[in-house]
């Protein structure tokens, strides 16, 4: 069984930096694609990039120049870096894999971008 587990949010100035963390347990978890979405107060949950199985980094366009997502074999770990954050970044990020058939989510770490 395959369990997520993010850390690194916290609160930040606009213009500054947080580095998210995934850590990933169980078969296979090391070498799956993982995926970084959000979900503000009142919307949809929102993809942010994807890791595929190969090292290829997806983003959601809004993300382009100032998100990084990278992965740490040992432990198996994944990266969000976030750059020149915006108060329209605020949100509980989430980490994703799917596992066979199965959605696999974290419980979420909370990004606050607030002068």
């Amino acid at each position: 069984q395959v369990h997520l587990v993010e850390s690194g949010g916290g609160l930040v100035q606009p213009g500054g930096s947080l580095k998210l963390s995934c850590v990933a347990s169980g078969s296979d978890s090391g070498f799956a694609a993982t995926a970084w979405y959000r979900q503000a107060p009142g919307n949809e949950r929102e993809w942010v990039a994807t890791l595929t199985r190969g090292g290829v980094a997806l983003y959601a366009d809004s993300m382009k120049g100032r998100f990084t997502i990278y992965r740490d074999n040992a432990p198996s770990t994944v990266y969000l870096q976030m750059n020149d954050l915006k108060p329209e970044d605020t949100a509980v990020y989430y980490c994703h894999q799917t596992v066979g058939v199965a959605d696999v989510w974290g419980q979420g770490t909370q990004v606050t971008v607030s002068s």
